[in-house]
């Protein structure tokens, strides 16, 4: 392995030893949730960081997407005489693909970001040895409370632009085809099952782990004081929406063989 390593050029060993470096701090980070002593108020704290004050932004993006899908499915719909299931594309759309991935998005920008800025400056700044110097383990006490406040609430924020999205979409239907509220929501009723809710709410697990692992990878790896800490807190925000996007195709393909 070692030999196959160095025949390799820069780029590729760097990237494959950030590979397994991140699958490491993954590991460690998961693992760390389960292991004593179990510090509950850092969890609520980044509970708070990344669910409460998210949940504004979300709703803007979740209610917006909500009503231009709906606005381009009436006159993309009109064509066939079908404008009046704009309910079903529209609560289909945003509960199978948009409102996951546009949440997952918009939190990994916001949070993302600060966890490699906090992290990062705490690297430069060597507060990170003086955790270990103390006998603490930084990644018990820095990464694993992010990541179990993640999972949890990545999934409940994508439910509330489930909500909001799907009321856009109903005001712009309302506004454009004089349609009352309960046609509407009868069609997103009738076209809704558990497996489209699940599979929607079950990648953005995924996404809530993937947006804490990179910001703190990049974090930890931070070099080069003040200026390094910018760098790593814009690519963090690039792969988190990169890994996002792709980790989406196969999450997804994978929920379709399961539900």
């Amino acid at each position: 392995m070692k030999k196959f390593l160095l025949n390799l050029d820069d780029s590729a060993r760097r990237f494959i030893m950030a590979v397994g470096n991140a699958s490491i701090l993954a590991c460690k980070g998961f693992i760390g949730i389960f292991r004593p002593p179990f510090n509950f108020n850092l969890i609520i704290k980044e509970a708070d960081n990344i669910g409460v004050k998210s949940l504004g932004v979300v709703c803007i993006i979740a209610l917006f997407a909500g009503m231009v899908l709906a606005l381009q499915t009436i006159y993309g719909l009109r064509y066939y005489g079908a404008e009046l299931y704009v309910g079903s594309v529209v609560s289909l759309s945003m509960v199978r693909e948009m409102a996951p991935v546009l949440s997952a998005i918009m939190i990994g920008g916001r949070v993302g970001s600060g966890i490699a800025a906090e992290i990062g400056s705490m690297q430069v700044t060597e507060q990170i040895d003086a955790i270990r110097a103390l006998g603490a383990d930084p990644i018990k006490k820095l990464v694993s409370p992010k990541i179990c406040a993640a999972i949890f609430m990545v999934p409940l924020l994508t439910v509330a632009a489930d909500i909001v999205g799907v009321f856009g979409g109903m005001v712009v239907a309302m506004a454009e085809l004089n349609i009352g509220y309960q046609y509407y929501l009868n069609t997103v009723w009738w076209t809704i099952g558990i497996s489209d809710f699940c599979s929607g709410v079950g990648k953005t697990v995924f996404f809530g782990f993937i947006i804490v692992l990179i910001g703190c990878y990049f974090g930890l790896n931070t070099r080069g004081g003040t200026t390094g800490v910018g760098k790593s807190t814009t690519v963090a925000v690039v792969t988190t929406a990169l890994l996002i996007i792709v980790s989406d195709f196969f999450i997804t393909k994978l929920f379709f063989l399961v539900f």
